[in-house]
């Protein structure tokens, strides 16, 4: 990997890897990692069932590759995505 990684950015990328809206090319755009490193930090980070479940998850999801998805798939992030509220 291009950098050292916090691990508030190492959890927010296994945030974005799990959205079925966020592409791989939004990752590397920004935190420098390829799909590639993607998914080499989701193998370390996660357990092994859940690194499966993920992988077959995104497998060929058109959603997860930019190229695959038309513009009108493209969807803005929320203003409270991944925020918490006081409620």
């Amino acid at each position: 990997m291009k950098k050292a990684l916090s691990e508030a950015d190492i959890s927010r990328i296994i945030e974005m890897a799990w959205e079925d809206r966020t592409h791989f090319e939004a990752i590397e755009r920004e935190y420098g990692l390829t799909n590639g490193e993607v998914i080499k930090l989701m193998r370390r980070e996660m357990n092994p069932g859940s690194f499966r479940v993920w992988r077959a998850r995104t497998s060929g999801r058109k959603t997860k590759h930019k190229n695959l998805t038309s513009a009108k798939d493209f969807r803005f992030k929320a203003p409270t995505q991944g925020k918490f509220r006081n409620r």
